[in-house]
């Protein structure tokens, strides 16, 4: 399935809380991505597909590299 949508956000705290996406067409709350893929050197690129509706799209995320003392 190709993604129909592209989001890109930028995450300042752990993304596996509260900013799961929900589906923009049925609302459903989607729990994991069904594929994932290292783009750049800070920025990774997730395929949702609801399971409800078949709806599929793309996030992209942007971090801040951590780096130990």
């Amino acid at each position: 399935m190709s993604a129909a949508a592209e989001v890109l956000s930028t995450l300042s705290h752990n993304p596996r809380g509260s900013d799961l996406p929900t589906c923009p067409v049925c609302a459903d709350s989607m729990v994991a991505a069904e594929a994932s893929a290292y783009l750049a050197d800070n920025i990774i690129s997730y395929l949702w597909t609801c399971d409800t509706c078949g709806y599929g799209f793309v996030t992209k995320h942007s971090f801040n590299r951590l780096v130990c003392n």
